[in-house]
């Protein structure tokens, strides 16, 4: 009896081991077919609807030297070189101005969308925190699909090592 008990436990732990092997290779398999968007594509449209309200909040112009202080040389705080004739800026409400891209790369890295000089709010909080919501659900997502290979590679007993 003990050796039909001891049977029928292996055999369960083999069946629960087989059907969760072939949910998790039938979700990878079925994931590009169920139309799952890439996470690089996510991101890059979180990234660009983000970009855009920033665009709408605060217009990207061409600096003229002729609108600034003719006596005073202004730069861009974020990367320290001088503002250049027509190159494209951004003017913040409180009238602080950055090169565009380095401005926008500040928001983006940034937890709250602040000026770099005086910490005025460029963005409303929520839209900055659902931004970093959105990016942090795709990193999340990225992650879970390589654990899963990686637990897929573990469960077929080949030898798959994380970098």
């Amino acid at each position: 009896m003990a050796a039909l008990t001891e049977f029928l436990s292996h055999l369960y732990t083999v069946t629960i081991v087989f059907f969760t092997l072939l949910r998790l290779e039938v979700e990878i398999l079925m994931r590009p077919i169920t139309g799952g968007v890439c996470n690089s594509e996510t991101r890059l449209i979180i990234k660009a609807q983000y970009l855009k309200l920033i665009e709408e909040m605060d217009p990207t112009i061409r600096y003229s030297r002729r609108s600034s202080r003719p006596t005073q040389v202004e730069q861009c705080t974020v990367c320290l070189a001088e503002l250049e004739e027509g190159e494209k800026v951004r003017k913040l409400k409180c009238k602080h101005s950055f090169h565009k891209d380095c401005l926008d790369k500040w928001l983006q890295q940034q937890y709250w969308a602040t000026c770099p000089l005086c910490r005025t709010k460029v963005l409303p909080d929520e839209i900055v925190a659902n931004y970093h919501r959105l990016q942090n659900q795709v990193d999340y997502d990225e992650s879970s699909d390589e654990d899963m290979i990686f637990l897929l590679f573990a469960l077929h007993g080949n030898s798959l090592h994380r970098l």
